[in-house]
């Protein structure tokens, strides 16, 4: 896999309540791109955070419809990558600018 396409594939760390427990148990949640596959997540976390992955799910959330002022429209939807680690290592967020 080429060097820019793995800097590509991971948008943002999710940060939630969920996923604040997840991490406790060793597993991270970042937004990912659509077409971005499980391989392509694993090789992006293991360069960008020098740590060993252990397993990659993905989930694919559908946007909402929502009505404002009589008019229907359609948040985009959203694809999460869970990555979880090798036992013993550690993504710290906090550090990262």
């Amino acid at each position: 896999m080429k060097q820019e396409r793995l800097l590509k594939v991971l948008l943002a760390p999710h940060i939630s309540e969920k996923s604040a427990y997840a991490a406790e148990a060793n597993q991270y949640v970042f937004k990912v791109e659509p077409t971005a596959t499980k391989p392509e997540v694993k090789a992006a976390v293991e360069s960008l955070f020098n740590v060993k992955v252990q397993s990659v799910n993905m989930i694919n959330l559908k946007g909402k419809t929502k009505v404002f002022k009589g008019r229907v429209g359609k948040r985009n939807g959203v694809r999460k990558a869970i990555v979880r680690l090798v036992e013993g290592q550690e993504i710290d967020f906090s550090g990262a600018e």
